[in-house]
């Protein structure tokens, strides 16, 4: 079983967080930021991973610290669970329609920690989340689970889809990348013998 435990405590925020990355899609979210939860929610069912969550955070100041430090421990959980990183496919990529939106997401679990972050959210706010955040999570994310992530969106007018969209799509580039390969298990996909 590919999985893993975070604990992570600032001044800030404290965030427990179990990963299963061959789960079924089930999550039970409670990070204190209802946008982030549906987020999340969506981010476990389509990449197929049990994801359990709670944080308790400063978002009396505003929900900065949430979702970057939930974005930093769900980074070291998929680091931790995949290990030796034997057999995965390494590579995973989403072209995904959500209504007028289409976005598109690549990633390569190279052990080199790059955000490529290409969303034009049309509005500053989707209720009282702050659209700039979720470039803030992926950061965290790319920076502690140290693999390259390219969000980039073609179209879309809508905030909510265009923040959906790349959850999304996100989630399903993530599950193909860290898939296991049955005829390469003990292949580490890399000709330098390391990632």
């Amino acid at each position: 079983m590919r999985t893993s435990e975070i604990y992570r405590k600032t001044n800030e925020t404290e965030i427990s967080l179990k990963l299963e990355l061959d789960g079924s899609g089930k999550s039970e979210i409670k990070s204190g930021c209802p946008f982030l939860d549906h987020m999340l929610t969506l981010f476990a069912a389509h990449g197929g991973f049990d994801l359990s969550l709670v944080c308790r955070g400063d978002v009396e100041v505003d929900y900065h610290h949430t979702v970057e430090d939930i974005g930093i421990a769900l980074g070291d959980a998929v680091y931790q669970s995949l290990g030796d990183k034997r057999g995965i496919n390494r590579y995973g990529y989403m072209v995904l329609p959500m209504d007028e939106t289409l976005i598109v997401t690549a990633i390569d679990i190279s052990g080199r920690a790059l955000l490529n972050y290409d969303l034009r959210i049309p509005t500053p706010r989707v209720g009282d989340f702050d659209t700039e955040l979720v470039e803030e999570f992926f950061l965290g994310f790319v920076r502690h689970a140290n693999l390259t992530l390219h969000v980039k969106q073609l179209d879309g007018k809508n905030s909510h889809h265009v923040i959906e969209g790349a959850f999304k799509a996100f989630a399903r580039a993530l599950s193909v990348a860290v898939s296991l390969d049955p005829s390469r298990l003990d292949v580490l996909p890399s000709t330098k013998g390391l990632l």
